[in-house]
C-alpha cells in the first residue's frame, strides 16, 4: 500500500515538490528583479513609456487575432515584429545612450532605498509657491511684450532637450525667470524647462511642429511649444513678443489668450496628477463659454 502511495506521488504530485533553492539562485533573482525595475522605470520617464503602451495594443491584437485563425493579420504582425526590434534601436538611440549614461553614473545601492525626496515629492509635483512664481512672470512678461517660452515637465522626462540648453538649476521665482527672458540677455533665446521647484535648464532647443495646418501667425515659439507638446506629456506657456499674448500648449493644441486664473486652475491641476489631455480640452471649452458670457454682459 505503501509503495502505490509513494509511486503515485512520484507519477504525478512530482510538480508539488519544493525545488532546492541555493545562495546564488536568490542572487539571480535579486538581479533580474531589480533589471527589470530599471527597465520600466526608464521606460516611464522617456518618449519609450508611449511606445511600450502602443506594443502592448499590438500585442492584444495579435491574441485576438490568434484565437480568430486570422491568417493574414498574423502573417503581417510576423513580418513586422521582425524589424520592430531594428527599428525601435534606430528611433530611441538618444534614449538608450543616455540610459547607459545613466547606469554609469547612478549609484545603485541609492537606487534600491527610497530617498526622503522621492517621499516627499508623491504628493505634489512642485509648491504653490512656484505656480504663483511661474503666473507673475508670465503676464508680468506679457505686460511689457517679453518673448517667453516656459515648459513644465510632467512624466516624460526631457533630458534630451535639457542638455540643448545651458544648466540652471535654481528655484523657480519671477525674477528669474523675468531675467532670462529679458531682451539682449545671453539666456533670452530659447526655451526654460522646469522640473518639480526648479529651473533645469535655460536657452533649450525644442523640436518644431511638422504639423501643416497650423495659423500662419504662429511664430517660432509657438510651433516650438506645439512640437515639444507631440512629443511628451509636457504644459508649456508661450507669451508672444509681437502681440503680449498668453497661450497654453498641451498635446499638441495650443490655447490661445489665456488669462492669468485660467494658468493658475491649470498648474493647480498639474501639481497633483499628470493632465489628461481630453479634460484639458473640455476645461478650454469652459472657459471659452465663461469669456463669450463675460463678453455678452
Amino acid at each position: 500500500m505503501n509503495n502505490r502511495i509513494l509511486e503515485f506521488i512520484e507519477k504525478y504530485l512530482y510538480w508539488m515538490s519544493f525545488p532546492r533553492i541555493q545562495v546564488t539562485d536568490v542572487i539571480e533573482i535579486v538581479i533580474i528583479t531589480f533589471l527589470i525595475y530599471q527597465i520600466f522605470r526608464w521606460v516611464k520617464k522617456t518618449r519609450a513609456w508611449s511606445l511600450f503602451k502602443g506594443f502592448l495594443v499590438l500585442i492584444a491584437l495579435m491574441i485576438i487575432a490568434a484565437v480568430f485563425q486570422l491568417n493574414t493579420i498574423l502573417w503581417i504582425f510576423t513580418k513586422m515584429f521582425n524589424v520592430g526590434v531594428i527599428a525601435i534601436i534606430i528611433v530611441f538611440q538618444p534614449e538608450f545612450r543616455n540610459a547607459l549614461e545613466q547606469l554609469g553614473r547612478k549609484n545603485i545601492v541609492a537606487s534600491l532605498l527610497p530617498s526622503s525626496d522621492d517621499q516627499s515629492g508623491k504628493s505634489e509635483r512642485f509648491s504653490q509657491r512656484t505656480i504663483n512664481e511661474i503666473v507673475k512672470a508670465t503676464f508680468e512678461m506679457a505686460k511689457y511684450k517679453t518673448g517667453a517660452l516656459i515648459v513644465v515637465e510632467q512624466e516624460v522626462a526631457l533630458g534630451e532637450y535639457e542638455r540643448t540648453g545651458i544648466a540652471v538649476d535654481a528655484a523657480v521665482s519671477s525674477q528669474l525667470l523675468i531675467n532670462i527672458f529679458e531682451k539682449n540677455t545671453p539666456l533670452h533665446d530659447g526655451a526654460v524647462i522646469i522640473r518639480n521647484n526648479r529651473i533645469v535648464s535655460a536657452t533649450c532647443y525644442l523640436p518644431l511642429t511638422s504639423n501643416l495646418d497650423i495659423n500662419k501667425e504662429l511664430g517660432t515659439r509657438h510651433r516650438a511649444a506645439l512640437g515639444i507638446s507631440e512629443v511628451s506629456d509636457s504644459l508649456t506657456i508661450v507669451v508672444s513678443e509681437e502681440t503680449g499674448m498668453v497661450s497654453v500648449v498641451i498635446g499638441g493644441e495650443i490655447y490661445r489668450d489665456v488669462d492669468a486664473e485660467s494658468v493658475r486652475k491649470k498648474l493647480s491641476y498639474l501639481q497633483r496628477k499628470t493632465i489628461d489631455v481630453k479634460k484639458f480640452k473640455i476645461w478650454k471649452g469652459r472657459m471659452n463659454r465663461e469669456i463669450k458670457e463675460d463678453a455678452s454682459k
